[in-house]
Order: structure tokens, then C-alpha cells, then sequence
């Protein structure tokens, strides 16, 4: 039975890309494993709609379990519809966003890193959404903020960062500034080491968040997963996708979780970037992301052949870019269809010859 992706439409250049990404996921590219199931999340249906449509997608998502998602353009208007990013989290129960920054093929890095460096951030709580206000006047006016987290969220953040540490066979590193703050953000300690006792195969080495910092510039050799707090981890996926000198190469996953289980219910993937007018209707856009998110959106799946197209789908994306088939943003001159033409070769090649082979999850294996 196949396994049904809400595909979330949007706009510009991100509803241009999430087409690209929807060529790679066509049956006759990688089987007939999944099926795709279209919802309209562009700025004139959801104002059409009073942002029914996001909810709607929302539900769907909490069924089927997996979404792709193209960027979409939040507006600026006090009163309009606002972000879809936010209902959608809100309503699938998206605690954890997962961006992993990744070496392009011929794209320089910062500090040498070269191998893929993931940011496990807390989607809700702590500095965002905080209560904020000030009080007295002049030289003597305070400003107040009250931040909170709940240990039920620092747990999932930290087991689901030990668990993709055990995937990509990473190492897990950093973590919160405990020493200043150890009620607070000693918490997420707390359940950064207890999921460090429930993981013991895999490498931990906690290092406070401003250490982490510096130390990233002379780790470039070692796959980390790096567990952290919402505006921690957002500072942090900044800097992570800035080393390797694109963000090309990388893709955000929201996962969503239901009750208090520490298996994600939901899986969301999406590029890192955002709508890009400037380079709308020109076909240049570089579609890297968009098809990387497609990738791992399948490695989240249950079924072998899903994994199997994961994989494919990455090692295309990469091979594709050291062939020397680029699109300008990376110093080449591919046009965005043409590259994607060129990545679904690859996978067809690919599957086809795993095929042969007999490898598990291909269509002719036993």
C-alpha cells in the first residue's frame, strides 16, 4: 500500500521548486510507493479560505503522517492571514525542527567542516512566544521577559537527537548554558544526559552553547548532531548552513509529536530558504533543497523501497552537482528543469541498477 505525502503548495519561486521536487517523487521515477495528496497553501487561497486550507492540510498531515511543503510568502499587513508555518505547527504538534548543513561538490566551506553537521532546535517555547513588558520610565525603564520550556519537550528534542545521531552515526555535541542557568536551562540538560543513558552506542560530548560555537570551527572531520534550545537552535542552523557556503545543501524537517510518545507522528520537510520573487518565472533557481527535502522525507518512512529512493535521491543531488551540472547560484549555468532532468537520471540509473542487483527494497528482491 502506498504511503500518501500532503503536498503543500505555495508561492514564487518556492511553488516552482516544490513542482521540481514533485518530478523526482513521480512513480515512474522511483516506484510506486508513495501517492501524492494536493492542498493550494498560496496566499490567495488561504486568504480566500480565512486559512481553513492550512488547517485542513494540518489534518491531513495528522493522518497520513508526512508532508512536503514549498515556501510560501507571509504578509506583512497586521490582520491578514499571517505565517501557515505557525498554524501548521501548532496543529500537527511540531516540537522539533531538524536542518542538517551538508559540503556541496566544488562549493569552498568555512573552517574546513566537511562532514553533515545537524541542528535538532526546539520548535516552541523559550524565547519565542515569551511574555514581554516593561516597567518605570527613562534611565530607569526594565524591560521583562518570562521564558518557558516543559521537560516533555526537552526530552523529545534531546531522545530524537540521539536517534538521528544513530542514523547518520554522528556524533551528539553541544547543548544548553546549564552552569549560568540550571533550573532553566538545566533542564534540557537533564534530559540531554538521560537520553545519553538510553542511547549508550552512541558518541556524547555535551559542551555549553557558546563552546559549542567556537568549537565547531575546528571539527570539521566529525558528523555532529547538535541538540538545542528554540533561539539557541536558531542562531546555531544560521551559522551551521553558512559553513558550508550555501544552504543548497541542506533541508528543514518539522516533526511533530502526539501525546507522549518520542516517535514522531508527523514529518514535515521543506527547503530552508523562502520564495525568492526576484528569481520567479526565470527558471534558474537552484531546486537542490526542495529535492533534498523530498529525500528525507522518504527516509522517514516505514517501507525499505522508500529508503532505498531516499538514498537515491541524495546520492543524485550530490553526484549530479560534482558532474559539474550547476545551476548559477553554485557557478554554473544549468537551468532548474534541466538539473532536476539530469538528478532523475541519475535515480533511474540508480534504482535500476540496485534493481540488478537484487538489493533489499528494489522492486525484484525477495
Amino acid at each position: 500500500m502506498a504511503t500518501t505525502i500532503e503536498v503543500l503548495h505555495g508561492d514564487e519561486t518556492g511553488e516552482e521548486l516544490l513542482v521540481q521536487a514533485l518530478r523526482v517523487l513521480d512513480p515512474a521515477v522511483i516506484g510506486d510507493g508513495v501517492a501524492l495528496r494536493h492542498w493550494d497553501l498560496s496566499l490567495e487561497n488561504r486568504r480566500a479560505t480565512g486559512n481553513r486550507v492550512v488547517v485542513e492540510a494540518a489534518q491531513a498531515m495528522r493522518g497520513s503522517g508526512f508532508g512536503l511543503k514549498a515556501a510560501t510568502v507571509t504578509p506583512e499587513q497586521s490582520g491578514d492571514v499571517g505565517s501557515p508555518n505557525a498554524i501548521l505547527r501548532a496543529e500537527v504538534g511540531g516540537r522539533v525542527i531538524l536542518r542538517t548543513g551538508r559540503r556541496i561538490p566544488g562549493v569552498v566551506p568555512i573552517a574546513g567542516v566537511s562532514a553533515p553537521i545537524s541542528v535538532v532546535r526546539m520548535a516552541v517555547g523559550d524565547a519565542y512566544g515569551a511574555e514581554e513588558w516593561r516597567e518605570g520610565t527613562g534611565d530607569g525603564e526594565v524591560a521583562h521577559r518570562t521564558e518557558r520550556i516543559s521537560r516533555a519537550v526537552c526530552r523529545e528534542v534531546a531522545e530524537f537527537a540521539f536517534v538521528h545521531a544513530a542514523r547518520t552515526r554522528a556524533r551528539v555535541f553541544g547543548g544548553p548554558k546549564y552552569t549560568v542557568s540550571p533550573v532553566y536551562e538545566g533542564m534540557f540538560k537533564e534530559e540531554m544526559d538521560a537520553a545519553a543513558a538510553r542511547h549508550p552506542d552512541v558518541e556524547y560530548e555535551p559542551q555549553l552553547i557558546d563552546a559549542t560555537y567556537a568549537l565547531l570551527l575546528n571539527q570539521g572531520g566529525d558528523a555532529l548532531v547538535i541538540p538545542a534550545l528554540n533561539r539557541d537552535g536558531d542562531c546555531m542552523s544560521d551559522l551551521v548552513l553558512a559553513l558550508f557556503g550555501s544552504i543548497a545543501g541542506a533541508e528543514s524537517v518539522l516533526l511533530g509529536f502526539a501525546g507522549d510518545q518520542l516517535t514522531p507522528s508527523v514529518v514535515m520537510a521543506e527547503a530552508p530558504h523562502g520564495t525568492a520573487p526576484a528569481l520567479q518565472g526565470k527558471n534558474v533557481a537552484n531546486p537542490m533543497a526542495m529535492l533534498l527535502a523530498s529525500a528525507s522525507l522518504l527516509s522517514f518512512m516505514a517501507e525499505e523501497r522508500a529508503h532505498l529512493a531516499s538514498r537515491a535521491i541524495y546520492e543524485s543531488v550530490f553526484e549530479t552537482v560534482r558532474r559539474g551540472t550547476r545551476t548559477a547560484d553554485l557557478g554554473g549555468s544549468a537551468f532548474t528543469d534541466h538539473f532536476t532532468s539530469a538528478v532523475i537520471d541519475a535515480v533511474r540509473g540508480k534504482l535500476e541498477v540496485w534493481r540488478t542487483l537484487g538489493v533489499a527494497g528494489s522492486p525484484t528482491a525477495g
